[in-house]
């Protein structure tokens, strides 16, 4: 098995750990973004309202679709992230094995492109169950939850196939975001290595290189996304909107119309609805995958060996 796949794998499966543990915090988050009155709740104000409307299990609405989201997300972005950085390394002559700069944000923009269109559909099904049990007028209603696939043939039938494309094009400008991480995360992993290279060398060990621990991949990963997150943030209350259908949404022009449609009508802070959850799920979900993504590739890829 390819590295690549195996990449791929642990992504994917990382992934699902990270989202499992953090989904009520996506859900807060997706609600709030689509929400369009000024007055906001705090969260624990908002998690109270969705358990006594909803039960707990309220705050888990989408979660199977999110899921399955975040394994083909993951393992699309692992496995082109890891087949781009290979060819261009392959490609390079010298033995330095480190992206730079301009290579990691290309490898992010090719990764990041194919995983949103290949993905959009799944986002598009997991909004519209998060926010089913609000109204038009982002009132609770009480109405039937849907399933997975339920939720597939309603949306189809109420606007067509069309619609699993819903917010495509904040989508992609999203794909900034892990461009914006994964960057970071690779030039601060690089500086720690060769710092701590150095250090080991000057201390005596000739051919020493540095190793990274999986609580080094815990905090890079936590301290990149929340540098891309915070950046982008605008996007995502845009790109929510649009996949959940929300009527006001659906009239904006393009996604910049839809930021000065937001400014206009909502403030600047419309801008920002939900970023507190979303945040500390970002930060949270991209420490837990940088870690355990590491270390389900090293376990697969020692099973694959042995084979």
């Amino acid at each position: 098995m390819s590295d690549s796949a195996i990449h791929a794998i642990a992504g994917a499966a990382g992934g699902i750990v990270a989202m499992s543990a953090t989904y009520p915090l996506i859900f807060l988050s997706t609600r709030a973004a689509v929400e369009t009155k000024k007055e906001q709740k705090s969260t624990y104000q908002a998690i109270v309202d969705i358990i006594k409307r909803e039960g707990a299990l309220g705050l888990y609405s989408g979660l199977s679709s999110s899921l399955l989201g975040i394994a083909v997300t993951n393992g699309v972005y692992y496995y082109f992230y890891e087949r781009s950085r290979e060819i261009i390394l392959r490609a390079r002559t010298g033995t330095n094995k480190a992206l730079s700069t301009p290579e990691s944000m290309l490898t992010g923009l090719i990764a990041g492109s194919a995983t949103t269109v290949l993905s959009n559909p799944i986002w598009v099904i997991q909004t519209s169950q998060a926010v089913r049990t609000m109204g038009e007028d982002n009132q609770a209603i009480t109405t039937k939850k849907l399933g997975f696939l339920e939720t597939v043939q309603s949306i189809l039938a109420k606007d067509g196939v069309g619609a699993f494309w819903r917010g495509i094009g904040p989508a992609l400008v999203l794909v900034i975001n892990p461009i914006i991480q994964y960057t970071a995360f690779e030039q601060l992993k690089n500086f720690i290595v060769s710092r701590r290279t150095s250090k080991l060398r000057a201390a005596g060990a000739a051919t020493a290189v540095a190793v990274l621990t999986d609580m080094d991949f815990f905090l890079l990963g936590a301290l990149s996304k929340l540098i891309a997150t915070t950046l982008t943030y605008p996007y995502i209350v845009v790109k929510s909107r649009l996949q959940a259908g929300s009527a006001n949404a659906l009239k904006y022009k393009s996604s910049l119309d839809g930021l000065l449609t937001i400014v206009k009508e909502e403030g600047i802070e419309g801008l920002y609805k939900g970023v507190g959850s979303k945040v500390v799920q970002s930060v949270l979900t991209a420490a837990i995958l940088f870690a355990g993504q590491r270390r389900i590739f090293e376990m697969t890829k020692a099973v694959s060996t042995s084979i």
